[in-house]
């Protein structure tokens, strides 16, 4: 099943935008939701850095109100961005949570909630000729802060046709 459609969650937002590859979403996806908690999470008065500024910035994202959340995930200990990622993408079916929480990973599995990872993501972008590594958009990610195992970065490598994953350092 093509990926056209993401609710996308903060920390993939933040770490897109810090390594200077949020530009990757908009070529694609259709359709790039932001719920509310997660649009204030990362531009609250706290952040003040490429990721607040670049979403606030980004006029190919549509920002959404979740008006509920159901008690299914309401009672996980997950956070407010997550919790209304998934309540969103409960209600359109059509759409993959876009999400590297692993709580929020078994939660969405639990509910039959279709997910993508940022590593999955880049993996995508590679095989519709938007990016031409894997492996050093995963680098970028690193550097920007963001851990990966390094059997992660294997795994993606190789799905994305990649031979010989580079050793990356774990940050």
């Amino acid at each position: 099943m093509q990926v056209t459609e993401i609710i996308i969650d903060s920390s993939p937002l933040i770490t897109l935008f810090r390594s200077h590859q949020a530009h990757l979403l908009e070529p694609l996806f259709t359709n790039i939701w932001v719920p509310n908690a997660v649009f204030e999470e990362v531009t609250d008065d706290e952040h003040n850095d490429l990721a607040s500024q670049g979403l606030v910035n980004a006029a190919w994202l549509k920002r959404v109100s979740v008006s509920h959340i159901p008690d299914m995930i309401s009672q996980r200990d997950l956070g407010w961005g997550e919790s209304e990622v998934l309540a969103f993408t409960l209600n359109c079916p059509s759409a993959h949570a876009m999400i590297d929480d692993l709580a929020a990973r078994r939660c969405a599995k639990k509910l039959g909630i279709a997910t993508l990872g940022t590593g999955g993501m880049l993996v995508i972008a590679k095989q519709r000729g938007i990016i031409s590594s894997v492996g050093e958009a995963l680098q970028a990610l690193r550097a920007a802060g963001m851990w990966l195992s390094d059997d992660l970065v294997r795994m993606l490598t190789e799905k994305a046709g990649e031979s010989n994953p580079p050793i990356l350092p774990i940050h």
